[in-house]
């Protein structure tokens, strides 16, 4: 069935997978960008009021929600959290509105939430039902995850993404970690107890188009793979693979000097399980971590 999607954050990392995944699929994914060039965007204004997007999502498939700054970039200060904080509730917001203000609303809203909305867990197997953490990541994507759930009607459909480390060679965290890694200096970071939630790019892809297409999906769902690991495995795993050593060990209090709250991300982990979507029946390619990794030819 060729369906038609809107993506908001479609032109980012993630998002410009999920369209070329789309599009491979046969449906024809539409991006909602500032700067709009060609048949398939559209202009929009992510300020929390629905201006004039409801005439653009009237009688659309469904919505995907994955607008946001990105997380990685820059100290948390307090106006870069401000920051954070806004890009990611305003825009849901505006395209919440917007879908409440159609005659006949998107079939479904596929919204993006992250991992972080559990908080530090240690080694506790962390399913969707998990009580949020308390801390500033957590406060976010509970706000966030809060105004996606206000566009819920018997006519609209809302998922939310909780989504973990996605794997891909070029983009995302673990772009960022090759070239070090390929230098050898890969390194262990803080106590590298705290586990790794990661996904394989094309398994993200491929859950977020199954959610879109599964009238029963409904709710949270984990986007990470079945078995995450540490970050020492992660490490140790990514050396492998790439035929370097990864000996070394960044200290948790260097990386704080370094990164200020921001360390928090990759200092604390969480064992995050994929429960509903294996629940459902979503299959993934690449449940192991090794696997994942040398598919990307890196």
């Amino acid at each position: 069935m060729n369906v038609t999607i809107v993506i908001a954050g479609g032109s980012g990392f993630l998002g410009g997978k999920l369209a070329a995944r789309l599009e491979s699929d046969g449906h024809r994914p539409v991006t909602l960008t500032r700067r709009p060039s060609g048949t398939n965007s559209i202009n929009w204004t992510p300020d929390g009021s629905p201006g004039g997007l409801p005439a653009h999502l009237e009688g659309v498939d469904a919505v995907v929600n994955l607008a946001g700054e990105n997380l990685a970039k820059g100290r948390w200060t307090a106006s870069r959290k401000q920051a954070l904080r806004d890009s990611r509730i305003l825009s849901t917001r505006t395209l919440v509105r917007a879908i409440q203000a159609c005659a006949r609303p998107p079939r479904a809203l596929i919204s993006g939430s992250a991992i972080g909305y559990y908080g530090p867990r240690g080694d506790e197997p962390v399913t969707e039902s998990t009580e949020p953490g308390s801390d500033f990541l957590a406060g976010v994507c509970v706000e966030w995850e809060q105004e996606a759930k206000m566009a819920a009607s018997a006519n609209t459909r809302v998922a939310i993404v909780r989504t973990g480390l996605a794997l891909a060679k070029e983009g995302g965290a673990l772009g960022a970690m090759l070239l070090p890694f390929k230098l050898g200096l890969g390194a262990t970071l803080g106590s590298g107890d705290q586990f790794m939630p990661w996904i394989h790019a094309e398994d993200w892809a491929g859950m977020v188009s199954w959610l879109i297409q599964n009238d029963r999906a409904a709710g949270a769902f984990n986007a990470t793979a079945p078995e995450p690991v540490t970050n020492r495995v992660f490490t140790h795993t990514l050396g492998r693979v790439l035929h370097r050593p990864a000996v070394l060990h960044a200290p948790a209090f260097v990386l704080q000097a370094a990164m200020g709250e921001m360390s928090a991300m990759i200092l604390n982990g969480q064992r995050v399980l994929p429960a509903n979507a294996e629940q459902l029946g979503f299959r993934f390619t690449y449940r192991t971590l090794e696997p994942a990794l040398r598919s990307l030819n890196l």
